[in-house]
């Protein structure tokens, strides 16, 4: 039995859309990193980027267990004195409803050019609407377990 190997040229990307509505923030994020790094599919190896794409929709209506709205904080140093700037969720969802979304996710990729690619086919958007409906994307469902594809 030979040992199937998928090259760039082989790979059948598809597109997936998550409605981000009352959805969990980490369990949407793991899902959609699986889904990101190809995970979901047999073929999947380790140093190929086998993912697939996926739109994230209504990530302003993204739902935090706890106080975390008020208590998470985003953290960032510009390499100058007195640099340090500070945000908590609300206020980075005040200036980019997504940016919650896109960090839990790229916070789940691999810290390499690999997951640079990945992250690459990550749209977010905080509204219900999105510019790829002639992709025709699937609509994933996230449930308790685990992620069901429904044609739309």
């Amino acid at each position: 039995m030979k040992t199937v190997t998928v090259n760039p040229t082989t790979i059948k990307r598809k597109w997936f859309i998550i409605d981000a509505n009352d959805v969990v923030l980490g369990r949407l994020a793991t899902q959609a990193a699986s889904v990101l790094m190809g995970k979901h599919k047999p073929s999947w190896a380790p140093n190929e980027d086998m993912g697939d794409f996926v739109i994230v929709i209504n990530a302003d209506k993204v739902a935090l267990t706890g106080n975390k709205r008020e208590t998470m904080r985003y953290f960032n140093h510009s390499t100058h004195p007195g640099g340090w700037r500070e945000l908590s969720v609300a206020q980075a969802q005040a200036v980019r409803p997504g940016y919650p979304v896109r960090y839990a996710i790229k916070a789940m990729l691999p810290k390499t050019i690999l997951g640079d690619h990945m992250g690459r086919k990550l749209h977010v958007y905080g509204g219900d609407s999105h510019p790829h409906a002639a992709q025709k994307p699937e609509v994933l469902t996230i449930k308790s377990g685990a992620v069901a594809a429904k044609k739309k």
